[in-house]
């Protein structure tokens, strides 16, 4: 019960923590746009995703702080290693939330007293400040799977080298995969609402235009991103064949140690048959992306004791996330192809409800990519240094906990979308103002 209550905190707050890193690089990029063509649409999309930033944001805070809350409650055995081991992520990451935080403000409240310069190293200290925050809490996650900087001597924590711990095996590839997801989400996000809208507005008219100078830019970013989280994905799984193969062979139901092992693609793992039953498999595939060989033994499930397996469902939550990847990966294909190779000026309407579906399907990748991560260490807590069992609460009562928080949830959820209605249902777009605003090319 104690899993399901952080579980569901941190299925909740990873929309909006991703989504705050994802979405200031759109407004960055429109930003530029807007002083490089002089568009105003550009500016109106910067302004207008500022205050869903600033709106996500709010929501962001008190779910994470409900988080960190349920760290020391319901995990004081964890806590006790993250505060003598890895607690300088958390300390770091104090200081680059004030960063966006401030530089946030600076742009949502005086944007327009502003030079370019300034405007600019605002919204990039916003981005700045929201990156570093996701990397730097991820990083405890990292240091879950393997551990450093400390050695365990009859149950006492010893000989703790904290910077060896922050700069774990881990680090730089979460790091990166945090990073490059979360800017792909933000992008498919906003392709989606610009899909949507153009599936309300007459073709061709300016706000269908406008829009579709959205979606373009979702597209394009959210295509390379989704990219990019391939390949890092690919060391992902490098790194669990080094450091952690038995989550590898559960994410794969591969139950034998063996070299020229297939990629099992699909299917549901039958622990009785030891077999991914209705699986289409790749040949040699999976020693390949264990190690870029195809002879490459990679280790089974049957070279472990079977209480330290992982959930064998994790191998659905793993080709979903890679699934939803590769989907991704062909949506940014279609829209670069429609607009740029085949030069049509508009797209048909099958095409845009698949980009709308593009933001939710993002979503649901980054859910059952930690989900995946998380579950598929277990039985630890610490890899090979912690049960998750010896790390929970003993507490009474952790069943109520779990229904008061998702009610909280339920409760956020609603006000956050009333909200959205209510802010830009009184401020609708409008693309022809009285008056063009001053453009200050100057430097800061």
């Amino acid at each position: 019960m104690t899993r399901a209550i952080f579980g569901t905190t941190m299925a909740f707050h990873i929309i909006f923590a991703t989504l705050g890193v994802g979405l200031p690089l759109m407004i960055l990029l429109v930003e530029l746009l807007f002083w490089r063509t002089r568009d105003r649409d550009y500016e109106m999309m910067a302004k207008r995703w500022t205050k869903a930033q600033a709106i996500l944001l709010g929501v962001a805070i008190p779910s994470g702080t409900i988080a960190g809350v349920q760290l020391s409650l319901l995990w004081p055995g964890f806590m006790e290693i993250v505060g003598r081991v890895i607690s300088l992520p958390f300390q770091i990451e104090i200081f680059a939330f004030f960063v966006e935080a401030l530089f946030m403000s600076i742009y949502v409240y005086a944007a327009h007293r502003l030079s370019r310069n300034m405007r600019l190293l605002s919204l990039f200290m916003v981005l700045l400040g929201a990156t570093a925050s996701a990397i730097l809490i991820t990083n405890v996650h990292a240091f879950e799977g393997t551990p450093t900087g400390f050695r365990m001597v009859d149950g006492q924590i010893v000989d703790v080298d904290p910077w060896k711990a922050f700069f774990n095996p881990s680090f730089i590839v979460t790091a990166g995969h945090v990073t490059v997801s979360a800017y792909m989400t933000g992008a498919f996000i906003v392709a989606g609402v610009a899909a949507w809208k153009m599936l309300r507005a007459q073709k061709g008219s300016r706000v269908y235009l406008y829009h579709q100078k959205a979606l373009l830019a979702g597209l394009i970013v959210g295509g390379t991103f989704s990219l990019l989280t391939a390949l890092n994905g690919h060391e992902s799984a490098q790194l669990l064949h080094k450091y952690q193969p038995e989550k590898l062979a559960a994410a794969e139901g591969l139950f034998e140690t063996q070299a020229y092992a297939p990629l099992a693609i699909g299917g549901f793992t039958d622990p009785e048959t030891k077999e991914v039953k209705y699986a289409i498999e790749i040949p040699w595939a999976l020693s390949f992306l264990a190690a870029n060989r195809f002879d490459e033994v990679v280790v089974g499930l049957d070279d472990f004791p079977q209480e330290l397996w992982p959930p064998l469902y994790v191998h659905t939550l793993f080709n979903g996330m890679v699934i939803i990847g590769s989907l991704l990966i062909f949506v940014g294909f279609i829209g670069f192809a429609w607009k740029k190779l085949l030069k049509r000026s508009q797209f048909p309407r099958w095409v845009l409800w698949v980009f709308v579906a593009s933001g939710p399907l993002a979503l649901l990748g980054i859910e059952f990519g930690w989900i995946f991560a998380c579950t598929g260490r277990q039985p630890w807590v610490v890899y090979r240094v912690m049960k998750t069992v010896d790390a929970a609460t003993k507490a009474a009562g952790i069943s109520t906990l779990f229904w008061i928080f998702l009610s909280v949830y339920v409760f956020f959820a609603i006000v956050t979308l009333l909200v959205f209605r209510s802010y830009f249902g009184r401020h609708p777009l409008e693309l022809d103002p009285p008056e063009q605003p001053k453009v200050d090319g100057g430097t800061a």
